[in-house]
């Protein structure tokens, strides 16, 4: 059970009265223990706003099909609860730990983006503590319908969302996937494209879509559609791992709520560099430990000390430069795009993710076609570096091809852009008015200060 309104209410006193009493010479920043991003600096140190009271689900209404939640509830506490009521959110981000409030305010994608867009846009209303200290509800059609628009992508630099209003779905017990394999990428997204656009494939309604990139001649595209019944279940949380399945299982079912988090167990793939798709390793690993935020936190500890840098160095190996980003291009663009980055960059696998946004107005912070299909490549590993290459040559070569092709960027990682650059993709005037309304005295960190500097 929840808390009530009247508790979160007393919540949001508490709260308010906690940001007044924080110095002002000092940066804000929130208590939290858990993160996604992938920006790894020296620990935050400093007073941080206390957000544990905000991380529930308040109510469903399964009439309405709406639930009420608060802005530092996770995922995977969010779908257990709609779950019980036959319902999930409009887009269920693929990592357990994800808050709703990060992913409003941070971007989130997952494989039914291609009908249902971002998540943001499945957001009715949002009650937001913001820089200047006050406790707004702003809504698409109301005084702060600025606010609420440029919230998307803002990474808490106007404010924190407290309380949000959220649209869902009905689902099915389980999920039928299909997957099918392509040898070149322009029938891959021309494939792609076609299921988008028909939401068929063949007899099978498309409720779900995504893909993987093995290789420049091995790629998969993976439809799920929602079903009542299935022969069989796999499971992916023991032994076997998700990302290999495509080519020994054609067809396969999952339940619904293994289906939403296929992902997190092994993170993608990346569990692969702590050995724990080792099988020897993976019996020994505990079952609870195989997590996103637990192989985070080991990135994190990682980076932050440089321990794989000095065991490179020591080796003599060449240095290592962190490619984790996750990037949006135009469908069209797609093979061009995969046929650079597969040959100046290398990385596999990669991951591939259809979106088009449900609003007909774009969004100011993030400015996607409304009308245009994009395709998230998301990449997550390094590639070592040529002796006179800077520190950021490869993620600078991305950041250059996606402005090229008409794609834009997620900044949940590292971000390389020059200012002017930055406020340019970003759209710096429109930002800067509702931070000026909003954080007049900047108490919360500029955009560009948080996510480049």
């Amino acid at each position: 059970m929840g808390p009530s309104v009247e508790d979160h209410a007393g919540a949001v006193r508490a709260l308010r009265a906690q940001y007044q009493a924080l110095p002002r010479s000092e940066p804000v920043r929130l208590a939290k223990h858990t993160s996604n991003l992938f920006r790894f600096g020296r620990p935050d140190t400093g007073p941080g706003l206390d957000v544990s009271a905000f991380d529930s689900v308040i109510y469903v209404d399964e009439t309405e099909r709406t639930a009420q939640v608060q802005g530092m509830v996770t995922y995977e506490r969010l779908v257990d609860e709609t779950l019980r009521f036959g319902l999930m959110p409009l887009v269920v981000p693929q990592l357990k730990t994800i808050t709703i409030g990060g992913a409003v305010a941070g971007l989130g994608i997952e494989s039914s983006s291609f009908r249902n867009g971002l998540p943001h846009e499945s957001v009715l209303e949002m009650e937001i503590l913001t820089g200047d200290g006050r406790v707004l509800v702003a809504r698409p059609d109301n005084e702060h319908a600025e606010l609420f628009r440029a919230f998307p992508n803002s990474y808490g630099t106007l404010g924190y969302a407290l309380r949000l209003t959220i649209e869902l779905e009905p689902v099915q017990p389980y999920v039928r996937l299909r997957h099918r394999r392509f040898d070149n990428a322009a029938a891959c997204f021309a494939a792609l494209d076609e299921l988008c656009s028909t939401g068929r494939d063949g007899d099978a309604r498309v409720d779900f879509l995504d893909g993987t990139v093995f290789h420049g001649r091995q790629m998969y595209l993976t439809i799920g559609t929602f079903t009542d019944t299935a022969p069989w279940t796999s499971d992916y949380t023991g032994q076997e791992i998700y990302y290999r399945s495509p080519s020994r299982r054609p067809i396969d079912y999952l339940t619904v709520r293994d289906y939403l988090w296929r992902w997190d167990t092994d993170w993608f793939w990346c569990s692969r560099a702590f050995g724990a798709q080792h099988p020897l390793i993976r019996r020994l690993w505990p079952s609870r430990y195989r997590r996103s935020d637990v192989y985070h936190r080991i990135v994190g500890f990682d980076r932050r000390h440089r321990l794989s840098a000095r065991l490179d160095k020591a080796r003599g190996r060449p240095p290592q430069e962190a490619v984790v980003q996750d990037v949006e291009v135009p469908v069209r663009q797609g093979p061009e795009f995969l046929d650079f980055f597969l040959g100046e960059v290398g990385i596999t696998p990669l991951w591939l993710c259809p979106l088009r946004l449900r609003d007909p107005v774009p969004w100011p912070l993030y400015p996607l076609k409304p009308d245009d299909l994009y395709v998230n490549f998301g990449f997550w590993s390094s590639v070592a570096r040529r002796p006179g290459q800077a520190a950021d040559f490869h993620n600078r070569l991305i950041e250059a091809r996606v402005d090229a092709l008409g794609g834009h960027k997620s900044l949940y990682s590292t971000v390389h852009y020059p200012r002017e650059e930055f406020w340019e993709l970003y759209n710096g005037p429109a930002y800067a008015a509702v931070k000026g309304e909003y954080d007049p005295d900047g108490r919360l960190p500029d955009l560009y200060d948080k996510c480049v500097r």
